[in-house]
Formats: C-alpha cells, structure tokens, sequence
C-alpha cells in the first residue's frame, strides 16, 4: 500500500520521470522552460524587446496540462511578437517566484512587457479565449 522511507534513505526525484513532463514542441520554439536563477534575464530583461507570457504550472496540475497546448497554439499564432516561458514551481526554488508574485493557483499566466506584469489570469482557457485575452493586453 504505502511505502515507509528511513529519514537517511536517498530517495528518486520521480517528477523528471512522469511522461507529461515540460517539453516544448519542435514547432513551439518561442516557448521555452525557463527556473528562479534565470528569470531575471530570460523573462523579466527579455520582455523589452518582446512581450513574454509565463505560465506558472506544476506536474501534480490537470488544469495545467489541459492548458499548455492551448497556449503553445495562441503563442504560436502571434507568429513571433510575444515567447512563452514555462516555469515548474515545484522544481529547484522556482516556488519563491511563486510567491513574490503572489500567486494564489496553478496554472496562472502572467503577461511581461517592458519589465512590467500587465496582465494576469488563473485557470484553463481555450485558445480562443487566450487569444482575446492576448489582443486586448498587447494592444493597451
């Protein structure tokens, strides 16, 4: 039933081996996995040159996984004017970046431009929705 580990027992970081681990697509190359050490210059720096979109999702999340083909296609749509960033908050410290967001659940989306948040949303959306919801934050 449930296995007991000793407190000096090594155990497996299992979350690399689940088969719905964060890989982007070949055909997604605007979207990229990016953790805390490098959030900075990847994300918040990048974002004066082009918008970024950063979906903050964890593995254990079945909104997550729903949601991340429907971002990879709306992002892929923008054909180059805005890049998605995936962050796995349960990986390394990536969870302090949840935290000094202020994040309240998983998935939420967060919209950089400028070095700047201008925009949020939680939960699964359809393409479509994100699509909207992308025109109205790019164009303000």
């Amino acid at each position: 039933m449930f296995q007991h580990h000793r407190p000096d027992e090594q155990r497996h970081d299992h979350r690399h081996d689940h088969p719905h681990a964060y890989e982007p697509h070949a055909e997604h190359s605007l979207t990229f996995a990016v953790d805390r050490p490098d959030f900075a210059e990847k994300v918040i720096a990048a974002s004066g040159d082009h918008p970024m979109l950063v979906d903050f999702w964890a593995d254990w999340c079945s909104p997550c996984h729903a949601l991340a083909p429907h971002l990879e296609r709306a992002v892929a749509e923008c054909q180059g004017r805005v890049r998605l960033a995936k962050v796995e908050v349960d990986e390394g410290d990536n969870m302090k970046l949840a935290g000094h967001y202020r994040l309240r659940g998983f998935p939420t989306v967060i919209l950089f431009r400028d070095g700047e948040e201008r925009g949020r949303f939680s939960g699964a959306r359809s393409t479509a929705q994100i699509r909207d919801w992308l025109r109205e934050h790019l164009e303000s």
